[in-house]
């Protein structure tokens, strides 16, 4: 079992990095920036899940984890291709 202390911690950096993460969604100087924090949010709420399936002990949390990150994956290799094609026209 894992200390409470410890899984408060976790929480507390991973609120604290998805904080950081918005607020570089919001504040990103280009669109390559806010697409790599999307990605960073997507990444760390998969994160938050899984150490919430850690501290509950309920194992089917790590699935929704698992398809989160998976999800997240899909749609940064669309926005890496939506980029790659020239991004936004503005005609």
């Amino acid at each position: 079992m894992i200390h409470p202390f410890i899984i408060n911690l976790v929480y507390l950096m991973l609120t604290i990095a998805l904080l950081l993460a918005f607020w570089r969604l919001s504040k990103g100087p280009s669109l390559p920036d806010r697409v790599v924090a999307l990605e960073l949010i997507a990444t760390l709420v998969a994160s938050i899940v899984g150490v919430h399936a850690i501290d509950t002990g309920v194992s089917s949390f790590l699935d929704i984890a698992i398809v989160l990150a998976l999800t997240a994956f899909l749609a940064a290799i669309g926005f890496a291709r939506f980029l790659e094609r020239g991004g936004p026209r503005d005609d």
